[in-house]
């Protein structure tokens, strides 16, 4: 554990060197302070993850906090050196969580966080496990429980009449294989549903089924669309579109049923609903959700607990070591990672 007392003045960050530009560099600034009275806690970096497509998250028009600098990467895994007296998360305890991307990431030594986003540790993971999971299980979480209409109680509490709800929803899910997809798969799974369909590639098939999928639409024989032909009396209640940068969600639109649910990860479902001769075989009343996940800790604690009980489990693609953080930012936007890729920190 480190004492603040024997804190470094300056640190190892990866920088953003332009906030619209994709150029990485690792550099030496600050050691960050913490305010206290505004919840914030001083991590020491173990390992963190980075995301698809968060270099250019800027370029969206999120308003970021006065004093950020352009480190990325803001899932954490660490341990706390410093923070309110009266927080849960003491000096020496080892936590994880994903940061809000309006501050300074966490692609350093040392970084930041506040209360309610923290939550303890599994204690039967590592921390490059612990680093994969935050972002991705928010995600999940919240697409599934809060905007997707299923009960959560299934997954939080075991309860049988939240699971019987859940268990008649059919789901469908796009890049099943990647950091969301394997848990959203996992948290369906847990809370009861039974109908799955998995939308990945060849590779991935086996690996979508033992997570959870009942069925898979294997990208590189068929799509959405044809499956949505073939089950024009059967399509998903619910499908989640995890997909950047394809014609991803204008087919999911084809695979949702009269009153179901489309929600995007990555863009408005409404700006890409086919029209003309492309609208044949969309439902009617179909409801298109995009949202911003929030980094909420009661939710992570909820995560703590499946994981574990093993009920959970993180799905990791790969470490690399800090120096080698260009390699990591290329593997994610390969589009090909299983589960996570993973930064690791402190050696």
């Amino acid at each position: 554990m480190v004492n603040p007392a024997d804190l470094p003045q300056t640190m190892r960050a990866v920088l953003q060197t332009n906030a619209f530009g994709n150029h990485l560099e690792l550099a030496t600034v600050r050691t960050p302070t913490i305010n206290t009275a505004a919840n914030e806690h001083l991590i020491r970096m173990h390992a963190t993850s980075p995301c698809n497509n968060e270099l250019r998250w800027w370029t969206y028009g999120i308003v970021l906090a006065p004093n950020k600098q352009f480190v990325p990467c803001f899932d954490l895994a660490g341990v706390v050196v410093e923070g309110p007296q009266d927080s849960p998360f003491k000096p020496g305890d080892k936590v994880f969580t994903r940061t809000n991307a309006a501050r300074t990431g966490n692609a350093a030594d040392y970084a930041v966080a506040v209360t309610s986003e923290l939550a303890h540790m599994p204690n039967n993971l590592t921390f490059e496990e612990c680093a994969s999971v935050p972002l991705s299980a928010f995600t999940a979480y919240q697409a599934l429980f809060e905007h997707g209409g299923l009960e959560g109680a299934a997954l939080r509490t075991g309860d049988a009449t939240a699971a019987e709800s859940n268990s008649k929803i059919k789901l469908l899910v796009t890049a099943a294989s990647g950091g969301v997809g394997t848990w959203i798969l996992q948290f369906a799974r847990a809370a009861g549903v039974k109908d799955i369909v998995a939308v990945c590639g060849t590779s991935n098939v086996d690996f979508v089924r033992e997570l959870g999928a009942s069925e898979v639409i294997d990208y590189r024989k068929s799509s959405i669309q044809e499956w949505a032909r073939q089950n024009t009396n059967n399509k998903a209640d619910l499908v989640i579109d995890c997909i950047v940068g394809t014609d991803s969600t204008t087919q999911c639109w084809h695979a949702v049923k009269e009153g179901g649910r489309l929600n995007s990860l990555v863009k408005p479902p409404g700006d890409h609903k086919p029209t003309g001769d492309d609208a044949d075989n969309v439902a009617e009343n179909v409801t298109p959700i995009f949202f911003i996940m929030e980094p909420r800790g009661e939710e992570l604690e909820v995560v703590r607990q499946l994981l574990e009980a093993k009920k959970c489990r993180p799905i990791v693609d790969s470490v690399f070591p800090f120096e080698d953080f260009q390699a990591a930012f290329d593997r994610v936007a390969g589009g090909h990672a299983k589960g996570k890729v993973i930064l690791k920190v402190l050696e």
